[in-house]
């Protein structure tokens, strides 16, 4: 039966987002395999994307150094010498299998903004047309704290809830998430993960090595939330073996297995979930707070009982209840200059209260998701 699952997963996956962490990839006959891997995922019909780690770790290893340092000038130096490095090789090893390789790199602003992001992923999908492999790494080069994913994992799932790929990879250093045994000590691997609750958290460790990179399973299990609840599959597979990718292929029982927690989002719904950044927050009295929780109605402003914050029409804003508890997200009509004249105020009032024609609606159901 979990053989069958893994099988289904991969069989009805038409996009693979895959992501090979820094230990992956110490050197050009490791990232070969990796290539060769690909070009078998490619070569069964599947559209994939290659989020790689690995840059600082080359530029540390061209300047001989073995302790990732702490400074982030240091550390953008060591990406801006080891990415083109790293890029030269697996253009290489592209070209080798037939098809062309694209280098992408992002910082989280990129996808935060609605208009980047869907320029990201339009880019993403044209490479796919003409059938060349898009790889993907972090801008470490200039990114600081607030631009940044914070790990490669969390960009893998990002760009999973982007493209709405329905199969993420994490190729890793371990052989799926493990239980823990009485003395603390690593136990036997968990084949799925139906639900990622308190506990499944609890047994997560930092599983690589942090003189050479960043993460570890808890990194991972967040991907997992994000990939898993924004309706996909996501699957930690041990990289090391050469048979890895091979092993998905075939559907075998390897690593750790998150199924979907829900029905699939929408790609707006996605973007207001993972990605926007609020500029305010609406609050909203109980009836309304119901409304939207249960009944998947519009944000009409007889409900809106506070505003807070500076916002534009088509702004991100936060919707809470009146004790406070944020429970959604959603694309605003209106400016807080506006709301703040029209709420609680029935929808026929608006046009005469601003004095031009406007939505019935501060948020549409169809611009507004649960979190």
């Amino acid at each position: 039966m979990t053989q069958n699952r893994r099988a289904t997963a991969f069989r009805s996956a038409k996009k693979i987002i895959v992501k090979a962490g820094t230990r992956l990839l110490i050197d050009r006959k490791s990232i070969s395999a990796l290539v060769s891997g690909i070009a078998a995922l490619r070569d069964t019909g599947k559209e994939v994307l290659l989020v790689t780690s690995g840059a600082v770790g080359r530029g540390m290893e061209a300047l001989k150094m073995t302790k990732r340092p702490r400074k982030l000038a240091e550390v953008q130096a060591l990406a801006a010498i080891g990415q083109r490095e790293l890029m030269a090789v697996y253009s290489e090893e592209c070209r080798a299998h037939g098809f062309l390789a694209a280098q992408l790199l992002l910082t989280a602003d990129d996808l935060r903004d609605r208009e980047r992001y869907l320029n990201v992923m339009n880019c993403i999908h044209s490479l796919w047309d003409h059938g060349v492999l898009p790889i993907v790494n972090e801008n470490d080069s200039v990114s600081v704290d607030e631009l940044k994913f914070s790990d490669n994992d969390t960009l893998a799932a990002m760009l999973a809830a982007l493209t709405g790929a329905e199969l993420t990879l994490i190729l890793t250093t371990e052989d799926g998430l493990r239980d823990r045994n009485a003395d603390g000590s690593l136990g036997k691997r968990i084949s799925v993960v139906e639900k990622i609750s308190g506990d499944v958290k609890a047994l997560a460790g930092g599983t690589d090595n942090g003189d050479f990179s960043i993460g570890g399973m808890t990194s991972k299990l967040r991907a997992a939330e994000i990939v898993s609840s924004s309706g996909a599959t996501l699957w930690i597979v041990d990289g090391r073996r050469r048979d890895a990718i091979s092993d998905v292929i075939s559907g075998k029982d390897v690593g750790t297995l998150f199924p979907p927690a829900a029905r699939k989002m929408p790609g707006r719904k996605r973007w207001l979930t993972f990605f926007s950044r609020p500029k305010g927050t609406l609050t909203v009295d109980d009836g309304a707070a119901e409304a939207l929780r249960r009944g998947g109605k519009s944000l009409l402003p007889s409900g809106v009982r506070d505003v807070s914050g500076d916002f534009r029409r088509g702004d991100a804003v936060e919707v809470a209840d009146e004790k406070g508890n944020v429970f959604a997200r959603g694309l605003v009509h209106f400016s807080a200059a506006e709301c703040r004249k029209i709420l609680g105020k029935k929808s026929a009032e608006i046009r005469r209260i601003l004095g031009v024609d406007a939505d019935d609606e501060v948020i549409h159901r169809n611009h507004l998701t649960l979190l």
